[in-house]
């Protein structure tokens, strides 16, 4: 009995923005497998989520391309919040414009949900992760930042380069072994690729070195190595996991 108190006691959480997507399910079941508790974010993509049958998930559901939403789910939520070990954003919000046609509202949605949802709640959440005297946050990034996105995903790729950059203050923090990092996610097998119906995705599997996409499950393996316990030295880097691109 008091062995399982203890484990209970001991027992790390997690919060995962856009747990629904392909990646992020894996992810979840990840961390579960590895005895994690979770508090999974989710805007409309429930059923998934939902048919996990565990314990140790919670889901929440937020609209995150309103920073003010944002901001009274963080004021509301103290408590909610307070017990968070590990951050990690796989949000990806993308609508296909060019640039010479995106809208000043395409931007700022763009902006709000890769980007600034993730600053805020990165900024609340530190607090706490210092009273603790640990922490790790890992935000994702894609290859496509390196090509300056493609046609119709100039906003996509812009708003989630954002996340490479690194706050001052990350590096202030270091000293409570709160370890921050980004992730840029090469080409995976996800159903967002077919939101452009014009991409020719096996033209596109041809410039990967490797020759072939990503699985959803490896990503989920190199995220919950940065994310979680297992991550003990590496701090403020941009992980190209792409194949070799």
């Amino acid at each position: 009995m008091g062995k399982n108190l203890e484990n209970q006691k001991n027992k790390k959480k997690i919060l995962i923005l856009a747990a629904s997507s392909d990646i992020g399910i894996e992810v979840v079941n990840k961390f579960l497998d590895s005895g994690w508790e979770i508090l999974a974010h989710y805007n409309k993509n429930k059923k998934k989520l939902a048919s996990i049958k565990n314990k140790n998930i919670r889901l929440f559901k937020l609209n995150l391309s309103n920073p003010k939403n944002v901001e009274n789910f963080l004021k509301k939520n103290n408590k909610f919040l307070k017990g968070v070990d590990s951050f990690l954003s796989l949000t990806g919000f993308l609508k296909l414009s060019t640039y010479e046609n995106f809208t000043i509202n395409d931007f700022y949605l763009h902006l709000n949900v890769n980007y600034l949802a993730n600053q805020l709640f990165i900024r609340k959440m530190i607090k706490y992760m210092k009273q603790k005297k640990w922490g790790r946050i890992l935000t994702s990034s894609s290859i496509g930042t390196k090509f300056g996105g493609n046609k119709s995903t100039y906003l996509y790729s812009l708003s989630k380069h954002m996340n490479e950059f690194f706050p001052a203050i990350f590096k202030d923090i270091s000293k409570f072994d709160i370890l921050t990092n980004c992730i840029q996610i090469g080409v995976t097998d996800t159903k967002i690729h077919k939101k452009d119906k014009k991409k020719n995705l096996n033209k596109r599997t041809k410039l990967i070195p490797i020759k072939r996409l990503a699985k959803p499950r490896e990503i989920a393996d190199y995220i919950y190595h940065f994310a979680s316990e297992k991550n003990t030295y590496t701090n403020l880097q941009k992980i190209n996991i792409a194949g070799g691109e």
